[in-house]
């Protein structure tokens, strides 16, 4: 699979959580239904978060998100207030600009080094493109999430 692929994957990824965004009401993106410990709100936020630091922090890079919303979305995280509509706006903007900024960074040779790290769901990552790949991993987990409380949201 090619690099472009894994780039193009993630923006299409991004675009139904942007739909999600603007379909979903405002109760629902931060309703937190029985037998869940999180919200669409928190999901979506989350994979942008999660990008950032698998692919910027582990190469050693700047983070393109504010310090506030790394930590207020990373993982081990839990829905706290609700966000504001400008977080919202922020998040909603950056999800398509972080893909475009990290595909331009990776073909502008930005990434020189990766730290080794094991994920949660105990994959070695070992380079910036294993990382790619397993963000979309990542990712397709959290729709599948944010699909099942859609459907939770909607039994109430």
């Amino acid at each position: 699979m090619s690099i472009d692929f894994e780039f193009y994957t993630s923006r299409e990824i991004r675009k139904i959580f942007i739909n999600l965004l603007e379909e979903t009401s405002a109760e629902n993106l931060v309703a937190v239904p029985e037998h869940f410990n999180n919200n669409i709100w928190w999901n979506i936020a989350h994979v942008a978060v999660t990008q950032q630091l698998l692919l910027y922090k582990l190469s050693g890079l700047a983070l393109h998100l504010p310090d506030e919303i790394i930590k207020k979305y990373a993982k081990g995280s839990r829905p706290e207030a609700h966000p504001s509509a400008e977080e919202i706006a922020m998040i909603k903007s950056a999800l398509i600009d972080l893909v475009d900024k990290a595909e331009q960074d990776y073909h502008d040779g930005v990434f020189k080094t990766y730290n080794e790290y094991t994920t949660s769901a105990n994959v070695c990552l070992r380079t910036v493109e294993d990382a790619i790949s397993f963000n979309n991993f990542h990712e397709g987990i959290h729709l599948g999430s944010i699909l099942a409380l859609k459907r939770a949201l909607a039994a109430v």
